[in-house]
């Protein structure tokens, strides 16, 4: 079992950043990918960014020069450092961990309980 808690969310203006942090515990946090997805009111879970256990990383286009994920395996944690942020930005952000770096929520095995980014106009 991989428990993930997020933090970091919170208000901002558009323009505006915000880093997000998922600390992980529970089996060997370096073996897994780690994934960031968002859900905004209404619509599907989609996603974010992922990086691999190696350091590979992969954006959605959404998000492709504003945000970057990292992590650090010693403090078994992942960020998402998310700059210039937009009023479409707004959702809730949820981290995940799975066997492989792939954009479909499914595969992943384990999911944080989710954390609030609203981004104001």
């Amino acid at each position: 079992q991989v428990q993930l808690v997020e933090s970091g969310g919170g208000l901002v203006q558009a323009g505006g950043s915000l880093r997000l942090s998922c600390a992980a515990s529970g089996r060997t946090f370096s073996n897994y990918a780690m994934g960031w997805f968002r859900q905004a009111p209404g619509k599907e879970r989609e996603f974010v960014a992922t990086i691999s256990s190696g350091g590979n990383t992969y954006y959605a286009d959404s998000v492709k020069g504003r945000f970057t994920i990292s992590k650090d395996n010693a403090k078994n944690t992942v960020y998402l450092q998310m700059n210039s942020l937009k009023p479409e930005d707004t959702a809730v952000y949820y981290c995940a961990a799975g066997r492989v770096a792939v954009v479909t929520p499914g595969v992943y095995d384990y999911w944080g309980q989710g954390t609030q980014v609203t981004v104001s106009s």
